[in-house]
Formats: C-alpha cells, sequence, structure tokens
C-alpha cells in the first residue's frame, strides 16, 4: 500500500503579525510612509547603521582571523567572558556557579532556556505579563512549558500594574518560573523600579520561585550600568536564575544574530551538569552558534579604543530615542502622552484603538504594531510634525 504524502495533514500557520507589517510596509509606495512597527534603531536619516566600532573590529577580523572552522558547542568563550563581564557588572562566569554558551541571538537563548526547563522539571510553569514581546509565548509554547499569564500594564493608568504582578508571584507555585525583561520594556517601555527589583527578588527567594531575565536593551534605557540595576538585586538574592541576553540591539548586530544563556545554578556541580545538558539541547537543535557577531563584540570589548568608541555611539542612540520620546510628548500634547516621559527604552505604548491604527495606516502611510506599540527610533527628527498632526487627525 502506498504510504500518506507526508505533507498531507499540514495547514497554513498564520503569518506573524509583526512581520506582515512589515511587507505591508515595503510594498507600500507612498514616499512620505513611517515606520514605527520594525524595532530596531534608526539614525536621523532613519537608517539603521553599521556602528563604527563594529566596523573597526570588522577590519581587524578581516586582517587577523585565520580560520572559518566550527567554533564548539559553547561558542567562543572569550566573547561569553566579556558579554558576562558586561552584564553581571565584574562577575566572571567562568569561575562562579554559572553555565553559559553563546547563542543564534536572544531567541534562541529564550528557547534553549526553555527547554532546559522543560527537562528539569516537567511540571514548572512560567508566568508572563502581558503585553509582551510578541515571541516570547510562541518561544516557551514550542518548548511546551506551561504558561500562566497576568497582566502587567495598566492600560487605563498608563503604568505598570504593580498589583497584578505581585499577585502573580504569590500565586506561583515553587519551581515556578517568573520571565522579567531586565530593562526597556517591550512593548510598553514601563520598567520595574529598584524598589520593585527588591520585593519581587524577596518573594523569589521566599516562595521558590526562579527568574528568567531577558537582557535585550541594555544600553538603551538609563544607561550600560544603570539599566542593571533589576538584575544585579536578582543576582546578589536568588540562588538560580537564567538569563538570556542579545546583542542585536546595543551593538547593531542585528542580522548576525549574537546572543547568550547563562544560568546561574545553585552549586558549582550542578553549574557542570546543567552545562552538560545545554550542550545537549544545542547539539539538536542548532548545533554550532555563528561566529562573526561574537567575534566583533569580543574585539570590541577587549580594545579600550574601540570599547570607549563604541559606548560613545551607544550613548548618541540612547540621547536620540530620549530626545525623540520628548518630540513627541510636545508634539502630541502633555495632557494626552505625557505618560510617556518616564518611559524608558525604543518602545511606548499609545492609546489608539484598533481602528485608529487602521486609519494611521491607511490615510497617512504611518505603520504601527496592532496594540499601539510605536519604535520610538523609527521616527525621523522631521517627520515629528507629520506624525502629531495624523494622530492628532484619528484621535
Amino acid at each position: 500500500t502506498k504510504a500518506a504524502p507526508m505533507l498531507e495533514h499540514l495547514f497554513v500557520v498564520p503569518e506573524d503579525p509583526l512581520l506582515r507589517l512589515i511587507g505591508a510596509f515595503k510594498s507600500d509606495k507612498r514616499a512620505d510612509k513611517i515606520d514605527l512597527g520594525v524595532g530596531v534603531y534608526r539614525n536621523e536619516q532613519g537608517l539603521t547603521p553599521v556602528m563604527e566600532a563594529v566596523k573597526r573590529a570588522e577590519h581587524i577580523l578581516l586582517e587577523t582571523q585565520d580560520s572559518k572552522a566550527y567554533i564548539g558547542l559553547a561558542g567562543d568563550v572569550e566573547f561569553l567572558d566579556e558579554m558576562g563581564h558586561l552584564v553581571f557588572g565584574g562577575i566572571r562566569p567562568k569561575k562562579s556557579r554559572f553555565a553559559y554558551l553563546q547563542t543564534p541571538g536572544a531567541s534562541a537563548a529564550l528557547r534553549l532556556g526553555g527547554d532546559i526547563i522543560k527537562r528539569s522539571n516537567d511540571d514548572a510553569t512560567i508566568w508572563i505579563g502581558l503585553p509582551c514581546w510578541s515571541n516570547h509565548i510562541p518561544i516557551f509554547n514550542a518548548a511546551k512549558l506551561k504558561i500562566e499569564t497576568y497582566s502587567y500594564y495598566d492600560e487605563q493608568k498608563r503604568r505598570l500594574d504593580q498589583n497584578a504582578v505581585f499577585e502573580a508571584l504569590k500565586t506561583a507555585k515553587t519551581g515556578d518560573i517568573i520571565l522579567l525583561q531586565g530593562c526597556c520594556h517591550n512593548p510598553t517601555g514601563v520598567d520595574f523600579s529598584l524598589s520593585d527589583w527588591v520585593d519581587i527578588s524577596r518573594i523569589c527567594v521566599e516562595r521558590g520561585l526562579i527568574p528568567f531575565i531577558d537582557m535585550a536593551y541594555q544600553g538603551l534605557g538609563q544607561g550600560l550600568s544603570e539599566d542593571l540595576q533589576g538584575l544585579n538585586v536578582i543576582m546578589e538574592t536568588v540562588r538560580e536564575a537564567l538569563i538570556a541576553v542579545s546583542c542585536s540591539k546595543n551593538f547593531g548586530l542585528y542580522r548576525e544574530r549574537t546572543g547568550a544563556l547563562y544560568v546561574m545554578a545553585p552549586t558549582i556541580e550542578k553549574a557542570k551538569i546543567s552545562l552538560t545538558n545545554l550542550f545537549d539541547l544545542a547539539r539538536t537543535s542548532y548545533s554550532m552558534p555563528p561566529d562573526h557577531g561574537a567575534a566583533i563584540v569580543k574585539t570590541i570589548l577587549r580594545s579600550p579604543e574601540l570599547k570607549q568608541l563604541w559606548e560613545n555611539e551607544l550613548r548618541h542612540m540612547r540621547k536620540r530615542i530620549a530626545a525623540t520620546r520628548q518630540a513627541i510628548i510636545e508634539n502630541c500634547g502633555t495632557e494626552r502622552f505625557g505618560y510617556m516621559q518616564s518611559d524608558q527604552g525604543m518602545f511606548s505604548l499609545l492609546p489608539l484603538t484598533a481602528s485608529q491604527i487602521a486609519r494611521l495606516r491607511d490615510d497617512h502611510a504611518i505603520y504601527m504594531a496592532g496594540n499601539g506599540r510605536i519604535n520610538i527610533a523609527g521616527l525621523k527628527p522631521d517627520s515629528i510634525g507629520q506624525f502629531s498632526d495624523a494622530l492628532h487627525s484619528v484621535l
């Protein structure tokens, strides 16, 4: 008998809304179109440039790199060490209770973290505040984790839904995972205060919860060290944690897929065991991570001159985002949009209905996510007036 065709039972998977938005924007022929949907940094000319520090590092690699052989399951260990120093403020992971490896972007770090959670504790639930980054829930669904959601953001007051956050923490059971964004929350721009982080870490210890911190935007909020205040509190308090790190935004290495996963274990022995499992999971997924982005980052962080250049460029990016946010508030009205003043990073949520968002797209060529999330850096200085006028016309 003939076997059924292999693909017979597949069905069409709905396209990711953000990817669909990207396609619609590209197809739009209007010259004055504005893209506030895609979460990439853009400069004053509306371009996503290659940072000068990155270009210089690539030139060094061009002259000195002598092989394109595999770099191993762990990835570039020197990159991991330098990133560990950058993210953990002087803590050297290789000298502590850490298992760590380089991943193809923070997306892979999140997925790998989900996989090791599932392997370690089949009954674990991961708690995710809403709204969240659009790929958080799909990633952990794919890892077959149980997911519980709660309200992170109070849409009426345009601020953190503190009561809901802490109620969720008190509801979670021992061994559950709490997904937290380290800074520059995507999509709201609303971060925890330092006192919130202290309370979260205390509850995690009291209830035996494990924080999983997504650190995707370090340096784009208040500063490289300032953006780590929450992570620092967590690391000083809990015995176990997972941290996903991205170099896409702060190094501008979007297409190089440069990330890492750090797992803090309760003991050195548990860290060693965790690493064998991470290697096994990675080997049966992407196997070896890509090298180029990690080599760039390592080269920058190990050179005092390049590191200073990178920090200066990052500071300019941060100031441009802050200045654009302030210009939006001033042009669009403090009474309605003043809440954005306290937001951090590239994103904010606008108080718009689905029909208003559609009118902005159809009538004014202004594209944004369906929940009203805008990428602040998507606005050029000379397009803020156009955006303000369009926004007033639909309100």
